[in-house]
Protein backbone atom coordinates (compact mmCIF):
# COMPACT_ATOMS: atom_id res chain seq x y z
CA UNK A 1 0.00 0.00 0.00
CA UNK A 2 3.16 2.42 1.29
CA UNK A 3 4.51 2.17 -2.37
CA UNK A 4 1.35 2.51 -4.53
CA UNK A 5 0.17 6.08 -2.72
CA UNK A 6 3.88 7.09 -3.72
CA UNK A 7 3.36 6.76 -6.88
CA UNK A 8 0.41 8.78 -6.79
CA UNK A 9 2.24 10.85 -4.78
CA UNK A 10 4.60 11.52 -7.91
CA UNK A 11 1.75 11.55 -10.64
CA UNK A 12 -0.15 14.40 -8.46
CA UNK A 13 3.35 16.31 -8.62
CA UNK A 14 3.07 16.60 -12.08
CA UNK A 15 -0.54 16.93 -12.95
CA UNK A 16 -2.16 20.44 -13.56
CA UNK A 17 -3.22 22.50 -10.31
CA UNK A 18 -6.72 22.35 -11.67
CA UNK A 19 -6.53 18.70 -11.57
CA UNK A 20 -5.29 18.58 -7.98
CA UNK A 21 -8.23 20.44 -6.81
CA UNK A 22 -10.76 18.58 -8.60
CA UNK A 23 -9.14 15.32 -7.04
CA UNK A 24 -8.82 16.85 -3.15
CA UNK A 25 -12.94 18.00 -3.88
CA UNK A 26 -13.67 14.60 -4.64
CA UNK A 27 -12.07 13.22 -1.89
CA UNK A 28 -13.66 15.41 0.77
CA UNK A 29 -17.01 16.81 -1.29
CA UNK A 30 -18.10 18.22 2.31
CA UNK A 31 -15.44 19.85 3.31
CA UNK A 32 -15.93 23.55 3.19
CA UNK A 33 -12.46 25.85 1.68
CA UNK A 34 -10.91 27.45 4.96
CA UNK A 35 -10.31 31.08 4.23
CA UNK A 36 -6.55 32.33 4.45
CA UNK A 37 -4.70 32.55 7.53
CA UNK A 38 -3.03 35.96 8.70
CA UNK A 39 -0.61 35.72 10.84
CA UNK A 40 -1.57 37.83 14.10
CA UNK A 41 -0.04 41.27 14.66
CA UNK A 42 1.55 41.01 17.71
CA UNK A 43 1.47 44.68 19.50
CA UNK A 44 4.39 45.58 21.83
CA UNK A 45 3.32 48.13 24.72
CA UNK A 46 5.05 51.16 25.11
CA UNK A 47 7.64 51.65 27.70
CA UNK A 48 5.53 53.05 30.56
CA UNK A 49 7.66 56.18 31.29
CA UNK A 50 6.94 57.70 27.66
CA UNK A 51 3.48 56.42 27.50
CA UNK A 52 2.63 58.46 30.87
CA UNK A 53 4.84 61.44 29.43
CA UNK A 54 3.19 61.66 25.93
CA UNK A 55 -0.45 62.12 28.22
CA UNK A 56 0.71 64.70 30.17
CA UNK A 57 1.77 66.90 28.06
CA UNK A 58 -1.22 66.41 25.82
CA UNK A 59 -3.12 66.81 28.87
CA UNK A 60 -1.16 70.27 30.26
CA UNK A 61 -1.40 71.53 26.24
CA UNK A 62 -3.80 74.61 26.15
CA UNK A 63 -5.54 73.49 23.00
CA UNK A 64 -5.94 70.76 20.50
CA UNK A 65 -3.02 68.71 19.87
CA UNK A 66 -2.78 65.14 19.13
CA UNK A 67 1.18 63.49 19.73
CA UNK A 68 1.70 60.15 17.88
CA UNK A 69 5.25 58.45 18.47
CA UNK A 70 6.67 54.94 17.52
CA UNK A 71 9.37 53.24 17.71
CA UNK A 72 10.40 52.27 14.32
CA UNK A 73 13.01 49.61 15.65
CA UNK A 74 10.94 48.14 18.69
CA UNK A 75 7.80 48.45 17.12
CA UNK A 76 5.61 49.91 20.11
CA UNK A 77 3.49 53.15 19.77
CA UNK A 78 1.80 55.68 21.83
CA UNK A 79 0.12 58.99 21.62
CA UNK A 80 -2.39 61.26 22.59
CA UNK A 81 -5.60 61.98 20.83
CA UNK A 82 -3.68 60.17 18.11
CA UNK A 83 -6.29 58.94 15.97
CA UNK A 84 -8.27 62.44 15.24
CA UNK A 85 -7.88 64.41 12.74
CA UNK A 86 -5.66 67.62 12.66
CA UNK A 87 -5.01 70.64 10.23
CA UNK A 88 -1.69 69.04 8.38
CA UNK A 89 -1.27 72.68 6.61
CA UNK A 90 2.50 71.95 4.88
CA UNK A 91 3.03 68.72 6.59
CA UNK A 92 1.19 67.29 3.28
CA UNK A 93 4.33 68.33 1.32
CA UNK A 94 5.70 64.76 2.28
CA UNK A 95 3.01 63.41 0.29
CA UNK A 96 3.64 65.27 -2.56
CA UNK A 97 7.72 64.28 -2.05
CA UNK A 98 6.66 60.66 -1.80
CA UNK A 99 4.50 60.69 -4.72
CA UNK A 100 7.80 62.37 -7.16
CA UNK A 101 9.82 59.85 -5.69
CA UNK A 102 7.04 57.22 -6.36
CA UNK A 103 7.04 58.32 -9.83
CA UNK A 104 11.06 58.57 -10.28
CA UNK A 105 10.56 54.27 -8.97
CA UNK A 106 8.75 53.82 -12.22
CA UNK A 107 10.14 55.73 -14.38
CA UNK A 108 7.73 58.49 -15.03
CA UNK A 109 9.83 61.14 -14.49
CA UNK A 110 12.98 62.02 -13.67
CA UNK A 111 14.59 64.57 -10.94
CA UNK A 112 16.51 65.92 -13.61
CA UNK A 113 13.57 66.51 -15.36
CA UNK A 114 13.54 70.58 -16.44
CA UNK A 115 10.04 72.60 -15.61
CA UNK A 116 9.71 76.34 -16.20
CA UNK A 117 8.01 78.36 -13.83
CA UNK A 118 5.97 81.53 -15.07
CA UNK A 119 3.89 83.74 -13.35
CA UNK A 120 0.63 81.49 -13.27
CA UNK A 121 2.40 79.55 -10.96
CA UNK A 122 2.97 81.79 -8.02
CA UNK A 123 0.98 80.86 -5.17
CA UNK A 124 0.67 82.58 -1.96
CA UNK A 125 2.51 83.02 1.26
CA UNK A 126 6.00 81.59 1.49
CA UNK A 127 7.36 81.01 -1.44
CA UNK A 128 11.09 82.16 -1.38
CA UNK A 129 10.82 80.84 -5.16
CA UNK A 130 8.55 83.34 -6.52
CA UNK A 131 11.44 85.98 -6.55
CA UNK A 132 13.30 84.17 -9.09
CA UNK A 133 10.40 84.14 -11.51
CA UNK A 134 9.53 87.81 -11.10
CA UNK A 135 13.11 88.58 -12.32
CA UNK A 136 12.05 87.90 -16.12
CA UNK A 137 8.64 86.17 -15.65
CA UNK A 138 9.94 82.76 -15.64
CA UNK A 139 12.54 80.64 -13.97
CA UNK A 140 13.99 76.96 -15.47
CA UNK A 141 14.74 74.48 -13.11
CA UNK A 142 14.78 70.83 -12.18
CA UNK A 143 12.10 68.84 -10.55
CA UNK A 144 14.55 67.38 -8.12
CA UNK A 145 15.07 71.22 -7.38
CA UNK A 146 11.17 71.97 -6.87
CA UNK A 147 11.09 68.69 -4.35
CA UNK A 148 14.29 70.20 -2.06
CA UNK A 149 12.92 73.57 -1.74
CA UNK A 150 9.39 72.48 -1.19
CA UNK A 151 10.23 70.18 1.97
CA UNK A 152 13.77 72.17 3.62
CA UNK A 153 11.55 75.99 2.34
CA UNK A 154 8.43 74.83 2.38
CA UNK A 155 8.01 76.63 -0.98
CA UNK A 156 4.42 76.62 -1.50
CA UNK A 157 4.73 77.49 -5.00
CA UNK A 158 7.41 74.51 -5.72
CA UNK A 159 5.21 72.62 -4.08
CA UNK A 160 2.63 73.02 -6.31
CA UNK A 161 4.69 72.88 -9.06
CA UNK A 162 6.01 69.85 -8.04
CA UNK A 163 2.38 68.55 -7.54
CA UNK A 164 1.13 69.73 -11.21
CA UNK A 165 4.15 67.89 -12.77
CA UNK A 166 3.55 64.42 -11.46
CA UNK A 167 0.17 64.37 -12.20
CA UNK A 168 -1.98 66.60 -10.02
CA UNK A 169 -4.01 66.40 -6.11
CA UNK A 170 -6.10 63.32 -7.56
CA UNK A 171 -2.31 61.40 -8.32
CA UNK A 172 -1.02 62.27 -4.58
CA UNK A 173 -4.29 61.02 -2.88
CA UNK A 174 -4.30 57.84 -5.49
CA UNK A 175 -0.70 56.87 -3.56
CA UNK A 176 -1.72 57.28 -0.34
CA UNK A 177 -4.42 54.94 -1.05
CA UNK A 178 -2.16 52.36 -3.14
CA UNK A 179 0.22 52.63 -0.47
CA UNK A 180 -2.22 52.10 2.44
CA UNK A 181 -1.23 55.49 4.79
CA UNK A 182 -4.77 55.49 6.71
CA UNK A 183 -5.94 58.57 7.91
CA UNK A 184 -4.28 60.91 5.49
CA UNK A 185 -6.18 63.59 3.37
CA UNK A 186 -4.82 65.24 0.33
CA UNK A 187 -6.89 68.64 -0.94
CA UNK A 188 -5.81 70.62 -4.35
CA UNK A 189 -2.17 72.25 -3.31
CA UNK A 190 -1.53 75.50 -0.94
CA UNK A 191 -3.08 78.19 -3.24
CA UNK A 192 -7.05 76.08 -3.56
CA UNK A 193 -6.08 74.92 0.63
CA UNK A 194 -5.35 78.70 1.62
CA UNK A 195 -7.92 80.90 -0.39
CA UNK A 196 -10.70 78.14 1.26
CA UNK A 197 -9.70 78.53 4.62
CA UNK A 198 -9.67 82.23 4.40
CA UNK A 199 -12.97 81.75 2.70
CA UNK A 200 -11.80 82.49 -0.62
CA UNK A 201 -11.54 81.00 -4.12
CA UNK A 202 -8.60 81.58 -5.77
CA UNK A 203 -7.53 83.86 -8.19
CA UNK A 204 -3.99 84.39 -9.83
CA UNK A 205 -4.24 87.67 -8.60
CA UNK A 206 -3.67 86.91 -5.16
CA UNK A 207 -0.24 85.37 -5.92
CA UNK A 208 1.38 89.29 -5.83
CA UNK A 209 1.92 91.21 -3.24
CA UNK A 210 -0.61 91.75 -0.77
CA UNK A 211 -3.66 90.93 -2.82
CA UNK A 212 -4.59 88.09 -1.36
CA UNK A 213 -4.76 90.09 2.37
CA UNK A 214 -6.35 92.50 0.87
CA UNK A 215 -9.54 89.89 -0.46
CA UNK A 216 -9.31 88.17 3.02
CA UNK A 217 -9.21 91.47 5.07
CA UNK A 218 -12.20 92.58 2.94
CA UNK A 219 -14.35 89.69 3.76
CA UNK A 220 -16.96 89.99 6.35
CA UNK A 221 -16.01 88.99 9.82
CA UNK A 222 -18.84 86.39 9.91
CA UNK A 223 -18.16 85.03 6.48
CA UNK A 224 -14.10 84.66 7.03
CA UNK A 225 -14.94 83.28 11.02
CA UNK A 226 -17.37 80.90 9.21
CA UNK A 227 -14.80 79.64 6.58
CA UNK A 228 -12.42 79.15 9.55
CA UNK A 229 -14.35 77.28 11.91
CA UNK A 230 -15.27 75.48 9.22
CA UNK A 231 -11.66 74.00 8.39
CA UNK A 232 -10.83 73.75 12.14
CA UNK A 233 -14.01 71.11 12.78
CA UNK A 234 -12.90 69.32 9.36
CA UNK A 235 -9.55 69.72 8.12
CA UNK A 236 -9.71 69.42 4.18
CA UNK A 237 -5.92 68.26 4.50
CA UNK A 238 -6.82 66.52 7.72
CA UNK A 239 -4.72 63.57 9.29
CA UNK A 240 -4.18 61.36 12.16
CA UNK A 241 -0.62 61.54 13.97
CA UNK A 242 -0.76 58.14 14.77
CA UNK A 243 -1.47 57.18 10.65
CA UNK A 244 1.82 59.60 10.37
CA UNK A 245 3.86 57.87 12.20
CA UNK A 246 2.96 54.73 11.11
CA UNK A 247 3.86 56.23 7.64
CA UNK A 248 6.77 57.85 8.23
CA UNK A 249 8.05 54.56 10.00
CA UNK A 250 7.26 52.56 6.73
CA UNK A 251 9.49 55.31 4.85
CA UNK A 252 12.21 54.79 6.84
CA UNK A 253 12.42 50.79 6.68
CA UNK A 254 12.26 51.32 3.08
CA UNK A 255 8.39 50.00 2.66
CA UNK A 256 7.43 53.24 0.41
CA UNK A 257 10.03 53.97 -1.96
CA UNK A 258 13.21 52.26 -3.24
CA UNK A 259 16.43 52.35 -1.18
CA UNK A 260 17.57 54.71 -3.22
CA UNK A 261 14.57 56.95 -3.50
CA UNK A 262 14.16 56.54 0.24
CA UNK A 263 17.92 58.07 1.02
CA UNK A 264 17.13 60.54 -1.26
CA UNK A 265 14.03 61.76 1.03
CA UNK A 266 15.44 61.14 4.20
CA UNK A 267 18.56 63.42 3.39
CA UNK A 268 16.31 65.87 1.83
CA UNK A 269 14.16 66.05 5.34
CA UNK A 270 17.40 66.46 7.35
CA UNK A 271 18.09 69.50 5.51
CA UNK A 272 14.61 71.61 6.59
CA UNK A 273 15.39 75.20 7.67
CA UNK A 274 11.94 75.60 8.90
CA UNK A 275 10.93 74.86 12.45
CA UNK A 276 14.48 75.72 14.00
CA UNK A 277 13.08 75.37 17.54
CA UNK A 278 9.92 72.90 17.05
CA UNK A 279 10.89 69.26 17.21
CA UNK A 280 14.90 70.28 16.34
CA UNK A 281 14.43 72.46 19.42
CA UNK A 282 14.40 69.23 21.54
CA UNK A 283 17.60 67.38 20.53
CA UNK A 284 20.25 66.01 22.25
CA UNK A 285 24.30 66.24 20.75
CA UNK A 286 24.66 63.61 18.35
CA UNK A 287 20.96 63.05 17.78
CA UNK A 288 19.40 63.86 13.84
CA UNK A 289 16.38 64.99 13.01
CA UNK A 290 14.33 64.40 9.37
CA UNK A 291 11.30 66.65 9.48
CA UNK A 292 8.78 68.62 7.68
CA UNK A 293 6.95 71.34 9.57
CA UNK A 294 3.66 72.67 9.23
CA UNK A 295 1.84 75.85 9.88
CA UNK A 296 -1.99 77.35 9.44
CA UNK A 297 -3.60 80.95 9.08
CA UNK A 298 -4.30 83.03 12.18
CA UNK A 299 -7.90 84.31 12.95
CA UNK A 300 -8.17 87.28 15.76
CA UNK A 301 -5.53 84.91 18.38
CA UNK A 302 -6.42 81.63 17.48
CA UNK A 303 -4.08 79.42 14.80
CA UNK A 304 -4.92 75.92 13.12
CA UNK A 305 -2.74 73.96 12.16
CA UNK A 306 1.15 73.97 13.95
CA UNK A 307 2.68 70.98 13.39
CA UNK A 308 5.60 69.41 13.08
CA UNK A 309 6.70 65.29 12.17
CA UNK A 310 9.64 63.81 11.46
CA UNK A 311 12.16 60.51 12.46
CA UNK A 312 14.02 60.88 15.30
CA UNK A 313 17.58 58.93 15.11
CA UNK A 314 19.97 58.17 18.16
CA UNK A 315 23.62 58.00 18.00
CA UNK A 316 23.28 54.30 18.45
CA UNK A 317 21.11 54.39 14.94
CA UNK A 318 18.11 53.50 16.92
CA UNK A 319 14.78 55.29 15.43
CA UNK A 320 11.63 56.56 16.32
CA UNK A 321 8.94 58.46 14.54
CA UNK A 322 7.21 61.17 15.89
CA UNK A 323 4.10 63.49 14.95
CA UNK A 324 2.94 66.75 16.98
CA UNK A 325 0.00 68.59 15.39
CA UNK A 326 -2.07 71.04 17.07
CA UNK A 327 -5.07 71.66 15.30
CA UNK A 328 -5.92 74.77 17.40
CA UNK A 329 -4.77 77.06 20.15
CA UNK A 330 -3.93 80.78 21.01
CA UNK A 331 -1.31 80.19 23.75
CA UNK A 332 2.01 82.16 22.52
CA UNK A 333 4.31 80.77 20.07
CA UNK A 334 7.17 80.04 22.55
CA UNK A 335 4.51 77.46 24.45
CA UNK A 336 3.91 75.55 21.23
CA UNK A 337 7.50 75.11 20.45
CA UNK A 338 8.30 74.27 24.22
CA UNK A 339 5.71 71.41 23.73
CA UNK A 340 7.34 70.08 20.91
CA UNK A 341 10.70 70.21 22.49
CA UNK A 342 9.72 68.52 25.46
CA UNK A 343 8.18 65.52 23.47
CA UNK A 344 11.53 65.21 21.78
CA UNK A 345 13.21 65.65 25.35
CA UNK A 346 10.87 62.66 26.35
CA UNK A 347 11.24 60.33 23.41
CA UNK A 348 15.40 60.75 23.99
CA UNK A 349 15.28 60.12 28.04
CA UNK A 350 13.00 56.96 27.28
CA UNK A 351 15.65 55.94 24.38
CA UNK A 352 18.43 56.58 27.19
CA UNK A 353 16.54 54.72 29.91
CA UNK A 354 15.99 51.47 27.55
CA UNK A 355 19.76 51.35 25.61
CA UNK A 356 22.41 53.42 27.62
CA UNK A 357 24.94 51.23 29.81
CA UNK A 358 23.97 50.36 33.21
CA UNK A 359 24.99 53.09 35.64
CA UNK A 360 25.95 52.75 39.12
CA UNK A 361 22.71 52.40 41.72
CA UNK A 362 23.74 56.11 43.27
CA UNK A 363 23.81 57.42 39.83
CA UNK A 364 20.72 56.14 38.41
CA UNK A 365 19.22 58.07 35.39
CA UNK A 366 16.41 60.39 36.70
CA UNK A 367 14.57 62.21 33.17
CA UNK A 368 14.05 65.39 33.42
CA UNK A 369 10.62 66.76 32.75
Amino acid sequence: MTSVWRRVGIALAVTAAASVAALATSQAPHAKPKAPTRAATKVVPAPAYIRDRVTELGQGFNGQVGISVKSIDDGWSTGWKANELYPQQSVSKLWVAITAMDAVDKGKVSLDQPVTLTTEDLTLFHQPIAAEVLKTGSFTTTLGDLMLRQITQSDNTANDKLMRSVGGPAVVRAMIKAKHLGAIRFDNGERALQSKIAGLSWKPEYSIGNAFFEARDALPPEARKTAFDRYVARPYDGAAPGAIVNALARLKRGHLLSPTSTQHLLDIMSHTVTGANRLKGGLAPGWVLNHKTGTGQVLGDAQAGYNDIGILTAPDGKSYAVAVMIRLTSVPLPVKMELMNNVVRAVIAQHDMQNAPAAPASQAFQPSR
